[in-house]
């Protein structure tokens, strides 16, 4: 079905200006902007991905990665089409710079599906695989579905979306990972054509109303300067130490070639990360100790291996052993 897109603002000569995210691409008629999936159509503004799935796939909720959010729980996973940045180390390409094969499925098909979920310990759905900011109209009336059966709403983006759409979206959420890819403005314009200065924004005010797990893909040679984790780390305590980090060891991929991430230089991102972080997890990489700690007597709380996930040492939010109440785990 066609959609009107949202956050737009019709020009002269039947152009358009999309208003979504920082870009602000401005759109011929027949043309689409940088994401792929709006489209100008004769003067107006059209979501073509409206309602178009290109993946759909139960999930641990750990692999978004969400490790304090419902852990041991698994989510519906959906994802279409396009992304907004344009990173040459996508993970992902095939759905977010690719032509996938999609098929429609209806917000009232997918709230069906996701309540069918729950016999295998779903919790909701995650809006992930390509970026969700792109799917936001299907997003926006599929999340107010969802809520009203108590599920719950999750995006795993990057963040690069404005104040508007995302204070508008907010309400909707209950936990988002956004993928902080370097912490500084020259990675972003180099290797994404996009900005930091707008993903920090988008963490900030996210923080202040869900759940958030960050995640920082780290490539050898671009983004895995020790100063650059130790300024990342403190910014983000400085919105809460209790925010999990994730740190993800890059494998080559799309367009960038470079070594795989060498386990020594995660080790030393998380030492550092850890200084001003209580939770900072590894990523892609097999043997890190991922459990989750009391931050006050060292108990066990949640103890991991790959996507096993088994609560050890939480009693209704608090520390089983200490008596701790146990900040920023969702359970």
């Amino acid at each position: 079905m066609l959609k009107e897109a949202m956050f737009y603002e019709k020009l002269e000569d039947h152009r358009v200006r999309c208003m979504l995210c920082p870009h602000h691409c401005i759109i011929k008629p027949g043309h689409q902007g940088i994401c792929r999936s709006r489209v100008n159509e004769d003067g107006q503004l059209i979501a073509s991905n409206y309602a178009q799935i290109a993946s759909l796939a139960l999930d641990p909720i750990e692999k978004k990665p969400l490790y304090h959010f419902y852990p041991g729980k698994a989510i519906l996973s959906a994802g279409t089409f396009g992304c907004n940045l344009s990173c040459t180390f996508c993970q992902n390409h095939l759905l977010a710079h690719g032509n996938p094969a999609t098929y429609a499925v209806e917000p009232q098909q997918l709230l069906e599906l996701a309540e069918k979920s729950r016999a295998n310990a779903s919790i909701g759905v995650a809006f992930t695989y390509n970026e969700p900011i792109i799917w936001y109209e299907y997003i926006m009336d599929t999340a107010v579905l969802l809520k009203e059966k108590d599920l719950k709403v999750v995006l795993v983006t990057n963040g690069y979306i404005e104040a508007e759409p995302l204070n508008q979206l907010l309400p909707c959420v209950d936990a988002m990972n956004i993928d902080v890819k370097a912490f500084t403005e020259g990675f972003y314009k180099k290797l994404c054509k996009a900005g930091l200065k707008q993903v920090m924004e988008t963490v900030e005010q996210a923080a202040q109303h869900c759940h958030v797990e960050l995640t920082s893909l780290i490539i050898p040679g671009e983004n895995d300067d020790l100063n650059d984790i130790n300024e990342m780390a403190k910014w983000i305590a400085g919105i809460d130490p209790y925010i999990p980090l994730h740190l993800s060891r890059y494998h080559p991929a799309y367009k960038l070639d470079r070594e795989a991430t060498p386990s020594g230089t995660l080790e030393q991102a998380r030492q550092i990360a850890r200084e001003y972080l209580k939770y900072v997890f590894v990523g892609n990489l097999a043997g890190p100790d991922n459990n989750t700690y009391c931050s006050e007597c060292e108990a066990l709380l949640i103890k991991r291996d790959a996507y096993y996930t088994e609560t050890i040492a939480l009693d209704q939010g608090h520390c089983a052993s200490c008596g701790r109440e146990i900040k920023y785990i969702v359970t």
